[in-house]
């Protein structure tokens, strides 16, 4: 029987739930708060320049496979990727500097370089990061977190010390060089926490990185987007932008209607692919499952400070995806987790699409994204954010021995005071829960409400965790767990 599903935001969860229950025969609208879909991942153009405004890292390229195969499609029918080589460059000081490899061979010989033997080192730890990778990516992360036994398999039982261990710890009794230390600790910022928060198991992020390698779709991330949308349009899904929900109303202890604009809109079932923080506060208190306190001792993920940066001369001795790596991460590391401040000397990311993708600048030009990541609900002012551009332009000019101050068109800046403002994202955070120990799986906030039938939730927030390819999974996820609730409501109310 046809059912009527309202979701609320556009993001890769709530579309990937969309696709799934639209695929199913129901009646599938979307509302967006924003003036085009995505959510998060949007797309700013300026001057003939164009930015992807939330993430630019293609990962996990099997996951992206799976989603479009459940639908009897390939991610090639709606958009084209291509393998970035090297992958990324790693700067450590002026003109010291690591690029990787899109093999893995190649990289063991460049770790070799660096501290002899550790190339081997290095096969034998992604060996294991491998195997991690399969339990994880191909059973663990589709299972709907609702309890502790979906993590006890055959498998995981072998593995219980990686649950207790972490990534730093296993990382520094292999290899003894920083830069390397640093270079297999940088996925893991992926899962929003520290690698001395990370338990070991994750190492199968190592293997997303050197072992996948590192993509770039054409026409930049937001071409996903779009390649979803038009999947989710073809299956028969409504999209409503410029739609921000007031409220989610409930009757009889059950999600009823959304209030949008002052209009409302009935339901039978609802999901909120929102920052979860903010859709609970769409909910009557007593229909809410956690307190403020709850959410303010949770561990964050960072957020950012973006600039979107327009260059009139293209830029020397960088690659597409380039990391700054040459302050001390354990003293920025504190800053963003233990002591929320500002840092005096960040780490920062830059990502020069327009190297590879001739759509992102004209002709000569370079199209420019700098990110540093920082604490959620701290200060955020302009004043902050002119001081930290300053500061970071001139260790680019520094560290890669090129002017380019004087050559910079524009540059427009993103940060947490418009996470909230965007994204109605709780403390400004850009990238939901971290994934420590204790936040993990069944730990997560539920995708199923316990307080409200038929409502439920996803994103970067509930299971499985931040980042583009757990958003697709979770929206995997939530649209099982409304299939299986569908089902079972209509067996329970069929006549006999």
């Amino acid at each position: 029987m046809q059912k009527d599903i309202k979701i609320i935001g556009s993001g890769f969860s709530s579309l990937a739930a969309a696709c799934y229950l639209a695929q199913e025969g129901h009646k599938v609208t979307v509302y967006e708060k924003n003036a085009t879909p995505g959510g998060r991942a949007r797309r700013l153009v300026k001057d003939g320049f164009t930015f992807d405004m939330g993430p630019t890292w293609y990962w996990m390229p099997d996951v992206f496979e799976r989603f479009f195969a459940d639908f009897g499609k390939k991610p090639s029918d709606y958009y084209s990727i291509e393998k970035l080589s090297p992958a990324y460059r790693v700067y450590f000081g002026e003109n010291d500097f690591v690029d990787i490899a899109d093999n893995l061979t190649d990289i063991a010989k460049t770790f070799d370089a660096i501290e002899p033997g550790s190339g081997k080192e290095l096969l034998d730890f992604m060996a294991e990061a491998r195997s991690n990778y399969d339990i994880a990516i191909k059973n663990l992360v589709y299972r709907p977190g609702e309890s502790p036994l979906e993590l006890v398999t055959p498998q995981t039982i072998t593995r219980l010390s990686q649950f207790i261990g972490n990534i730093s710890r296993d990382i520094r009794k292999r290899f003894k060089n920083p830069k390397l230390v640093q270079i297999l600790e940088f996925p893991v910022l992926f899962l929003g926490a520290k690698p001395s928060d990370t338990p070991s198991f994750y190492s199968f992020m190592n293997f997303a990185d050197f072992g996948l390698g590192t993509w770039h779709p054409k026409n930049g991330m937001y071409s996903v987007i779009e390649g979803m949308v038009k999947l989710a349009t073809e299956l028969g899904v409504t999209i409503v932008t410029n739609s921000p929900v007031n409220k989610i109303g409930v009757e009889n202890a059950e999600a009823s209607y959304l209030e949008i604009n002052g209009s409302r809109f009935s339901a039978d079932t609802i999901i909120c692919g929102a920052d979860y923080h903010h859709g609970e506060t769409l909910l009557e208190p007593h229909y809410r499952k956690y307190s403020e306190k709850y959410w303010d001792t949770r561990t964050f993920a960072p957020s950012s400070l973006l600039f979107y940066v327009g260059f009139d001369k293209k830029i020397q001795n960088v690659q597409h995806h380039t990391l700054f790596f040459d302050t001390d991460f354990d003293v920025h590391a504190k800053d963003i987790y233990d002591n929320p401040r500002w840092p005096d000397e960040p780490l920062f990311y830059a990502s020069f699409t327009s190297k590879t993708d001739k759509s992102a600048a004209p002709e000569g030009k370079e199209a420019g994204t700098f990110l540093i990541p920082l604490a959620p609900g701290i200060e955020d002012t302009q004043e902050l954010r002119n001081k930290y551009f300053d500061m970071i332009i001139t260790r680019l000019e520094n560290l890669t021995g090129q002017l380019v101050r004087e050559n910079i068109l524009f540059a427009e800046s993103f940060c947490l005071n418009d996470f909230i403002n965007d994204y109605n994202s709780y403390k400004g955070n850009a990238y939901g829960l971290a994934n420590t120990l204790w936040q993990t799986a069944f730990l997560r906030p539920k995708l199923r409400s316990p307080k409200v039938q038929h409502l439920y939730f996803t994103g970067q927030l509930t299971v499985p965790g931040p980042g583009v390819p757990p958003a697709l999974i979770s929206g995997k996820l939530v649209a099982d767990l409304v299939k299986k609730q569908l089902a079972k409501h209509t067996t329970e109310t069929s006549p006999t």
